[in-house]
């Protein structure tokens, strides 16, 4: 758990080392030396950007991932001579893993000598995973082919098989009148989207701002650039620039996620809708909650404080004030961490571009913290109607924790709901939830109280609002478990209403006959010939089960879709591993060759080539002939979602 909490805060803290020039920290080059014959040197140079480093292949066991080559073809076509070799690497003991762990800095060459078997071998394919760190590691995936005669290299780097071909073809569609997918798109996509994440990330930031790790910091942070400045104007002004380095820093900390973009289109819903990533958080989050709770403190190395803090001292100017707002992001971390990581995981949730989503989010929550030192540093008499602190403190870091636990469930269910494990059903989902709202309403009221609390103490007024609230909305849960009401307001956080402990006629939306295999629903579509709604969706999209449960649900819509729609819903996050008939290898346009083993795979992978979306939920209509009826559309109101199915049937009679 150690090195899983230290793996997440690295990602996250990577915000002082990704810069311009580091966009591609790593530029690769090759080049083949025949020595014989029938013997060649393959040799792969990387030049390494300053101040990143690769892992060595033969790095400490229990640190970073070596770096792996994979050669394909060896063994049958050329085989290996001896073992890849490397040029010269730098050894440093790591304080995380406890090893000393080898790597290479500015440069790394390997070398690997291969003896041809067959004389019509040309090129020689191999696959290289690292790791590119700089305090933060990114894994990189690359193939390299070596021209071993000195020909252009072919685009198809693979020999697909017959099957591949064969199933490979089927996953492209011809599709006709493509062009109206796009037309009218952005006036139907949710553009204030990243506003709303924003709008959340600066709540968690107002919120951070009440607990003990942050608030004590105001004042004394505001009195220091006061006091200690030659002119008012001098000490307002680097406390301004104080709250923008503040805002920066929690900006930068999103950037590298952007970097997984450039690997593979859906590798971050692939990360979202992992179940052991899903796990990981699951347990992440229970740790965090219990750190909120009083039982151990979650806190950074001190060091790392000392040292940004003596360097604040030294450098002194605009950048000693960015170390200061550095100081204040390590400091406060074992209060901040929590609700950053749920903010990481939220977004995991949110519709669209997860990296997107993320920097408006974390750009909120700085904005949120830093605005405070700037308000009052404006205003400096305003400190004096600032609450002391006290034990109202405490009791928010509780309503925090939890909030994790709440949250962390939701991670436990997208692990069941992909991994089709059956164990949190949705009556247990909401009973658990109901559980933690009598807990949190029974602390709140002061009937029970945990180890850490201070004194007995006078219940406040906002103690006895906020145990209201809690109350209500338990009392609003256990409606929602009797189906005395239909809990939209959480449309999208609890299980689907199909995955229930009762037996269910369908386990498609509300009962409507749905295919979950495009081929299937097409032969049905074209016997009755009725329209298509493609609906690719997930088991643990929260925006497809809003959709289901707050427009699909409609009385004026529900018709429209059991009746005059043939319904093919397409999980691209469901892991379950294809037959092995089934399993191919997908060769892209651009020559890349992608395994397919699952249905995730196969149908993120349909979505992907066919209409250039890798988002859920995401609607297109289509005739049996495969003629496109309809712009595609996203995630929408029940009116815009109505008007478009009957604009679809209209164009399909027509």
């Amino acid at each position: 758990m150690r090195y899983l909490i230290f793996s997440v805060f690295f990602l996250l803290t990577s915000f002082f080392v990704v810069g311009q020039d580091d966009e591609n920290p790593v530029i690769w080059s090759k080049e083949v030396k025949q020595i014989s014959d029938t013997e060649y040197d393959l040799i792969l140079k990387g030049a390494i950007h300053e101040g990143w480093h690769i892992f060595s292949q033969f790095t400490a066991e229990g640190g970073s991932l070596p770096s792996t080559f994979t050669f394909k073809g060896a063994g049958e076509a050329y085989r290996l001579i001896g073992k890849t070799k490397e040029s010269e690497t730098v050894e440093e003991y790591s304080e995380i893993f406890e090893v000393a762990e080898t790597f290479f800095k500015n440069e790394a060459i390997f070398t690997q000598r291969i003896q041809v078997l067959n004389a019509n071998t040309k090129q020689v394919q191999v696959n290289l995973f690292y790791q590119i760190c700089k305090e933060v590691c990114i894994p990189a995936d690359e193939d390299f082919i070596f021209s071993l005669d000195g020909s252009a290299i072919s685009k198809e780097t693979v020999a697909l098989d017959e099957k591949s071909k064969e199933l490979g073809a089927k996953l492209r569609l011809d599709l006709k009148n493509k062009v109206l997918l796009t037309q009218g798109q952005e006036s139907i996509s949710t553009s204030s989207s990243l506003w709303v994440l924003f709008a959340l990330g600066f709540l968690g930031g107002l919120i951070a701002l009440l607990t003990p790790c942050v608030f004590p910091m105001i004042p004394l942070t505001v009195s220091f650039f006061t006091k200690h400045s030659q002119k008012k104007s001098k000490g307002i002004a680097n406390a301004l620039l104080y709250g923008f380095f503040i805002v920066l820093i929690y900006f930068l900390l999103s950037l590298p996620f952007h970097l997984f973009d450039s690997v593979d289109s859906q590798i971050l819903n692939t990360i979202a809708t992992n179940v052991w990533l899903n796990l990981a958080f699951f347990a992440i989050f229970i740790f965090f909650a219990f750190s909120f709770f009083g039982y151990y403190e979650l806190t950074l190395p001190s060091s790392w404080a000392n040292k940004m803090d003596a360097a604040s001292s030294k450098v002194g100017g605009a950048l000693g004030i960015f170390f200061m707002a550095v100081t204040l992001a390590i400091v406060s971390f074992s209060c901040t961490g929590p609700i950053l990581g749920g903010l990481l995981g939220g977004t995991t949730l949110a519709e669209g571009d997860v990296a997107i989503n993320l920097t408006a989010g974390m750009t909120g929550f700085g904005a949120a913290l830093a605005l405070p030192f700037m308000l009052f540093a404006l205003f400096p008499a305003w400190l004096n109607s600032l609450p002391k602190s006290g034990g109202w403190m405490t009791t928010v870091k509780v309503v925090l924790g939890f909030l994790e636990i709440g949250l962390a469930l939701k991670f436990l269910s997208n692990a069941d709901l992909v991994g089709h494990w059956g164990i949190l059903k949705r009556e247990i989902f909401l009973a658990i939830w109901i559980a933690l709202g009598l807990l949190l309403t029974l602390y709140l009221f002061g009937i029970f109280r945990f180890p850490h609390d201070g004194p007995k103490q006078k219940l406040s007024l906002g103690r006895k609002i906020t145990g209201i609230l809690s109350a209500v909305f338990t009392i609003y849960l256990m409606l929602g478990l009797t189906n005395m009401t239909n809990l939209k307001l959480l449309s999208g956080f609890p299980p689907p209403e199909f995955y229930s402990v009762f037996e269910q006629e369908s386990d498609c939306p509300f009962g409507i006959d749905c295919f979950k295999d495009f081929e299937s629903g097409l032969a049905f579509a074209k016997e009755k010939n009725k329209p298509i709604l493609l609906d690719f969706t997930g088991w643990a999209c929260v925006n497809c089960r809003k959709m289901e449960e707050n427009v699909w649900s409609e009385p004026d819509i529900y018709p429209i879709l059991k009746n005059d729609y043939v319904l093919i819903s397409l999980y691209v996050d469901d892991r379950k591993e294809l037959p092995v008939e089934e399993q191919f290898k997908f060769q892209y346009d651009s020559g890349r060759v992608k395994e397919i083993t699952n249905i995730a795979q196969k149908w993120g992978t349909f979505q992907d080539v066919n209409f250039n979306a890798v988002s859920q939920p995401f609607y297109v209509l289509l005739s049996p002939d495969l003629k496109v009826l309809n712009t595609s559309i996203q995630n929408t109101d029940a009116e815009t979602y109505r008007i478009w199915l009957l604009e679809g049937l209209r164009n399909f009679k027509e």
